[in-house]
């Protein structure tokens, strides 16, 4: 008798752990608390990385924190490898993730998204003088250095090139620059980015893809609430010229369509 109890208090504690939340818990526990916990890389210029003082900055840093501004609270970044920051969310680590996080119907199926608060396209970087990569199709058998579990990890992977794993952008492009990798496929703002303070490096875009991919803060799913006023967040962020600012700091230019 004793077991069968134990067994249905176990069972009882296991629905209440996987409960939804309430509407507007979320929310309300943010402003509780007057911090809104985000989760971010550290390692990927220019959006999300640490400056010669080692302090945090970037364009999602910036972006996170004036979003924080709207609703009336601060930004608290915790910091983590790619391959698990989405995962923090199902653990609480943390209220959203801001890092270029691509808007996936994958994704979404999970998680919930805030509209798209920047666009980029991928592209296909190689060492110059890489006459072989001309184009995505020509990565087949290739050695492409990407972040395993991201948009553009899966980019390459479905071009048939074999994986070399990295932690981000930066080491990625420096396995191409060694020769440790024949190309990279990453992000066209980070690559002009990475450009314009090393105009030197021997690399270049050798192809475009067509499409633009936006990205979205990512929060856990079923707090409509939460997600509103995030949306109404970056609507008066753009409104009041606070993105525009942002924007022209890290790119010269507005990157929100």
């Amino acid at each position: 008798m004793r077991f069968i109890k134990t067994i249905a208090v176990a069972a009882a504690l296991q629905t209440l752990a996987f409960a939804p939340t309430f509407a507007g818990e979320n929310l309300d526990a943010i402003k509780a608390a007057g911090v809104f916990k985000i989760g971010t890389e550290g390692t990927y210029a220019p959006f999300t990385f640490h400056d010669a003082s080692n302090k945090l900055v970037g364009f999602d840093v910036e972006i996170g924190e004036a979003v924080a501004a709207k609703l009336g609270v601060k930004a608290e970044f915790v910091e983590g490898k790619w391959d698990g920051l989405i995962a923090g969310l199902d653990a609480n680590r943390y209220d959203a993730v801001i890092n270029q996080v691509g808007i996936t119907e994958a994704r979404k199926e999970k998680y919930d998204f805030s509209d798209p608060y920047i666009v980029s396209k991928a592209v296909l970087v190689v060492k110059e003088g890489n006459e072989d990569i001309k184009s995505f199709e020509d990565l087949r058998g290739k050695k492409s250095a990407q972040s395993l579990s991201s948009n553009f990890g899966k980019i390459a992977e479905a071009a048939g090139a074999e994986l070399v794993g990295t932690d981000g952008f930066d080491q990625s492009i420096q396995l191409v620059l060694t020769g440790r990798a024949d190309a990279t496929i990453n992000d066209s703002l980070s690559f002009l980015d990475f450009k314009k303070q090393k105009p030197d490096a021997p690399v270049k875009i050798a192809a475009e893809k067509a499409e633009a991919d936006a990205s979205g803060i990512i929060v856990r799913k079923g707090d409509a609430e939460l997600v509103t006023a995030i949306n109404q967040a970056l609507t008066d962020i753009k409104a009041d010229g606070t993105y525009k600012a942002i924007a022209d700091k890290y790119f010269g230019q507005d990157v929100s369509k």
